[in-house]
């Protein structure tokens, strides 16, 4: 019993229990479960409001000028994690598209990532990994895992090649919620 004590064993098993700890900390990021980031942007009306983050609420900024197009419309389902919200692709005045995502409430979590994806929506766990091998384009990190955020869709993407968005985390390669896109008529 006394040699499990000894400094010489007891030192090694201490540092490979820390090097242990530390990489599950940094894989599984628990504190993300506990926190919420909240974003709340306004709907934009040119490109240039894209970018510009509001983390407070926005309703007393100024009027919008000129309404989007609407060119399609979604409503997201729980995956890996609860996830509710809706999507819109809107086309701004100048050209510019936007995936925007409103009311969205889903977890925090490590790596998480907004996805337009080819592959069906389906839903409770045999929806996590379905666009682990689709075709997709990642639009960004996700801003916050609260409120109403905008992402740009680059010029070069055709609409009529995705059929879907997912909140993806990229660590663990799953679906915390997805959302089929319906074309507006």
């Amino acid at each position: 019993m006394r040699k499990w004590i000894r400094p010489r064993v007891v030192i090694p098993v201490v540092v490979v229990l820390a090097v242990v700890l530390a990489g599950a900390l940094y894989l599984f990021q628990p504190w993300k479960l506990f926190t919420s980031v909240k974003v709340y942007e306004a709907v934009p009306t040119s490109s240039a409001q894209i970018d510009q983050p509001a983390l407070e609420d926005t309703a007393s900024a100024a009027p919008v000028s000129a309404e989007p197009t609407v060119l399609a419309t979604g409503t997201f389902i729980s995956h890996e994690h609860p996830t509710s919200g809706t999507v819109r692709v809107l086309q701004l005045s100048d050209g510019t598209r936007v995936l925007r995502l409103e009311n969205l409430q889903t977890s925090n979590g490590p790596m998480l990532e907004v996805w337009l994806a080819d592959a069906p929506v389906t839903d409770g766990v045999a929806g996590w990994r379905v666009f682990d091998g689709a075709k997709h384009i990642s639009l960004g990190d996700l801003k916050g895992n609260v409120g109403d955020q905008n992402y740009m869709i680059p010029a070069d993407v055709s609409l009529a090649d995705y059929s879907a968005v997912t909140i993806w985390c990229a660590r663990f390669h799953v679906s915390f919620g997805a959302a089929a896109l319906k074309t507006e008529s």
